[in-house]
């Protein structure tokens, strides 16, 4: 390759990183603006052998260091045996590391449920893999009935009045 062809290589390179990078600073972290949701929030989710519609205006995310994202929603679970329906309420889906309660929740998709005081996360198959207690905020004036908000470097998870608090360090 001569010497020109490798100067325009090398500058196209650049300039491409450039714009990767500018690209990733126009993501900031924290919440995600409900009207880029429709974006990342599946339309479907699969859970414990059925796949359920997702209710964007029920759902939330958060972008993280790194342009890394956790997100939750509810979805219609009426298709589901009274049983699953009881605890499995929406879908949870993470790409960082997250402790919620005293417990540490790998990168995955899952389901989750609040029921019986506890907050659970379960596997696609159903099966429990975190529990955390669950706190109420009866100083919610509007409950609303899934939302996720900003608590100083954490976050939390309502589903109305209920919620967890979600560390993402």
């Amino acid at each position: 390759m001569n010497s020109f062809a490798s100067k325009i290589a090398v500058t196209s390179l650049l300039m491409l990183l450039a714009l990767s990078a500018l690209a990733q600073q126009g993501k900031k972290t924290g919440l995600v603006d409900p009207t880029d949701l429709k974006q990342i929030v599946p339309t479907n989710y699969y859970y414990d052998g059925q796949v359920a519609p997702v209710q964007l205006r029920n759902s939330g995310a958060v972008r993280l260091e790194g342009g890394k994202i956790f997100q939750a929603g509810l979805v219609d679970n009426s298709g589901y045996s009274s049983e699953v329906a009881a605890k499995y309420q929406g879908y949870f889906i993470t790409e960082k590391k997250l402790k919620i309660g005293t417990s540490e929740l790998a990168p995955g998709q899952y389901g989750f449920g609040f029921s019986g005081g506890k907050f659970r996360i379960m596997d696609v198959g159903g099966n429990d893999v975190l529990q955390a207690d669950q706190q109420m905020d009866e100083s919610l004036k509007r409950p609303v009935p899934l939302k996720i908000t900003a608590d100083g470097d954490n976050y939390r998870l309502y589903a109305g009045k209920k919620y967890v608090v979600i560390n993402v360090k």
